[in-house]
């Protein structure tokens, strides 16, 4: 007879035939980002420029996905040949108390903190929102499109898992001391030491 054929069926508990997890619009129901959603989808649309889709992915993004980024980030991208282009964060731009003398910078950003915009606007830079830069920059030419450090949270230091062998992973400690998990595994004089 007919040879029947055997199929896998579908996790349905795990999310079944999930194709599109990337979001199609953000999360937030902050009417200025709905807005400048609403703005770059147009530019994204019609312009040719990959820079507006780029932007308009970002705009949906968590905000984890978003990073802030310092000043003294943004101005060591900015050096040299890149002098008079606009830094593009979809993010906040966050102070460095670190960095003594800021550069003059122009940077368009989803935010500001106060210190941030005051020490840019001091040293004679500019403080850009989006609707600006689309005005300005309709195909996103002269910009240079930056990203905060994703991986830079204290949370991720313990994705992991803290015992293994080679892992550098932080445990989940009180705190950091001779009576907290520094026994077996962790030195030699009590059984063994994990080599990394």
């Amino acid at each position: 007879g007919p040879q029947l054929r055997r199929t896998m069926g579908i996790d349905l508990k795990a999310g079944g035939r999930v194709k599109n997890t990337q979001r199609t619009a953000p999360k937030s129901e902050n009417p200025y980002l709905l807005l400048l959603v609403k703005l770059y989808r147009f530019l994204a649309r019609r312009t040719d420029a990959k820079f507006n889709k780029i932007v308009l992915k970002r705009l949906f993004m968590s905000r984890i996905n978003r990073p802030p980024m310092s000043i003294s980030r943004v101005s060591k991208f900015m050096k040299s040949k890149k002098e008079g282009k606009i830094a593009v964060v979809v993010g906040t731009i966050t102070d460095d108390v670190r960095v003594l003398d800021c550069p003059k910078l122009r940077i368009c950003a989803l935010k500001f903190t106060d210190s941030a915009r005051a020490r840019i606007l001091r040293a004679g830079g500019e403080c850009l929102t989006f609707d600006q830069l689309a005005m300005m920059c309709p195909t996103g030419e002269g910009t240079v499109l930056l990203r905060g450090p994703k991986n830079a949270r204290e949370s991720v230091r313990h994705f992991g898992a803290p015992g293994a062998s080679g892992s550098h992973i932080k445990p989940y400690i009180r705190s950091k001391g001779r009576k907290f998990e520094k026994a077996r595994g962790r030195r030699n004089s009590r059984g063994f030491k994990v080599k990394a």
